[in-house]
Parts: structure tokens; C-alpha cells; sequence
């Protein structure tokens, strides 16, 4: 599989969904092998970030670049090899099993109608491998776990061929015991086979404290961009989210928990 990483970038990134202005101006840059998570409240436009640096969301203003070329000057298929995106658990999965739905991922590959070629199938099975889904491969999709389905959708992007994964909060809805898995996953992804990673996240301790740099967008506006060791402040998550915090002791990297602090009873 491709771990050749990529870096991707914006600048002065505006979009539109309809008459509301989503994002205002967004500059970032992702270098190549890279994690970078993103945060923020609920709305402040993070999801359309995602979708815009994946080509899926076209901006009024500015431009999205992989590898200092525009996603505009990339066909959809050539953009596909290079960038996956996961988005959250709402997609349609009824009538596909786990093999099924990760040999989908190989589109960008393919010619209209073409049979899976050997190259195909390897990338699928070391897809398979990678997330620990070998196992699941004959289950039908719909009958996992929130947990299996989120490693079944990594599967099917990695077997997609590119090395800059884009995320829309991987870890959310999740139990601790798959949040975990999860996490390792990308951790291994990451910091073993070099992929560019860019993750929507409301996970302060565990992905944003495992990242290389944090992003926060609050209105459509970057109100952070740098070291999770700097996000992770009392001050800063206050101002980004609009509650108070505890930094407790004993995170991850020597990173302070980042608890919500609550008067009630």
C-alpha cells in the first residue's frame, strides 16, 4: 500500500452553503506525514472544512492545493488515488458485506465495469490487515458495531490508494474499548507507514493530544492554529468553546486532561 505521504494546504479558504457563509477565510497547511486534528464547537464549519480540502465542497473564494497544485486542476479519479475521505458513520451500508464495501474503495482504479484486477485485491486484503478486519470480511456491514464499522470505512479508504486521509470525527459515538482501537489504528497509520492525516475531533485527550498540530475553527474563522501542548490550556479551550475547563495531571505525552468543568448537582 501507497504511504507515500502528501501535504495539502488552503488558502483564504471561503464557502457557502447557500446564504450563510460557512467558512471566512481559512489558511492551513498539513505537511507531508503529518496529523493534524481539527476542533471546535458543533456548526463553527469544520465538517465543510474537511469536505472542501477533499474537492468535495466548491469555494467561493480561495483554494484548496495538494502538493502545491490546485484540486481543481486534478480529475475526480486522479484526486481519488491520492486523497480518502471518511465521513461520519450516516453513509448506506445495507446489502454489502465488509469485503464488498472496502472493494469499493478501489473505484479510482478502475475502468467502467473492469473486474478487480490482482493489484486490486492485494490492496484490499492489505487493507483488511491493517485495520484488523480480515476477520469481519464475510459479515454484512450493517450487523457490526459502531466500532467495526468505523475501522470497515478506514479499510475501504486506505484500499483507496492515497496517503492524505481526511476524517470527520472517527472516534465519536464510540465505547472507550473502540475508541482506543481507533485511535491506535491511526496512531499506526501515522507514525509507522507516514499517511498525512487530517481528523475532525471533539476527542481533546486522546486524538488532539496524539496529534502533531491543532486547528480550531470557531464561525468559519481559524481562532487557533498550533501546538496540541498550547490548545490544551485552560484560556484557549475556554475562549474556542465557550465553557470552562480543568486541566487535570496525567494525559497523554505528558499533556494535561482537558475536563468541562459543570456547577450543577
Amino acid at each position: 500500500m501507497n504511504g507515500a505521504a502528501h501535504r495539502v494546504e488552503a488558502e483564504g479558504l471561503r464557502v457557502r452553503l447557500g446564504e450563510a457563509e460557512v467558512l471566512a477565510g481559512v489558511d492551513l497547511a498539513v505537511s507531508s506525514g503529518e496529523l493534524l486534528a481539527v476542533v471546535g464547537p458543533n456548526g463553527a464549519g469544520k465538517s465543510t472544512l474537511l469536505r472542501a480540502l477533499g474537492g468535495l465542497v466548491e469555494p467561493v473564494a480561495g483554494r484548496v492545493l495538494v502538493d502545491r497544485r490546485p484540486v481543481t486542476e486534478y480529475s475526480r479519479r486522479e484526486l481519488a488515488r491520492v486523497v480518502s475521505y471518511v465521513p461520519q458513520m450516516d453513509y448506506p451500508v445495507e446489502g454489502f458485506t465488509v469485503r464488498q464495501f472496502v472493494e469499493m474503495g478501489r473505484y479510482p482504479h478502475l475502468r467502467a465495469w473492469a473486474a478487480l484486477t490482482i493489484d486490486d485485491r492485494e490492496a484490499v486484503e492489505e487493507a483488511l490487515e491493517l485495520t484488523a478486519t480480515g476477520p469481519l470480511a464475510h459479515r454484512a456491514v450493517a450487523t457490526l458495531s459502531g466500532g467495526e464499522r468505523q475501522r470497515v470505512a478506514i479499510a475501504a479508504a486506505l484500499a483507496q490508494g492515497g496517503s492524505i486521509l481526511l476524517l470527520d470525527e472517527p472516534t465519536s459515538f464510540l465505547d472507550y474499548h473502540h475508541q482506543v482501537q481507533v485511535l491506535a489504528l491511526l496512531h499506526r497509520l501515522h507514525a509507522d507507514r507516514g499517511f498525512t492525516i487530517v481528523a475532525v475531533t471533539h476527542d481533546l485527550n486522546g486524538l488532539v493530544a496524539g496529534a502533531d498540530a491543532a486547528l480550531a475553527v470557531v464561525e468559519g474563522n481559524v481562532a487557533f492554529s498550533g501546538a496540541p501542548a498550547d490548545l490544551l490550556d485552560a484560556r484557549v479551550l475556554a475562549r474556542i468553546f465557550g465553557n470552562e475547563f480543568t486541566m487535570v495531571p496525567g494525559g497523554r505525552r505528558g499533556l494535561p486532561l482537558a475536563v468541562p468543568a459543570w456547577n450543577g448537582t
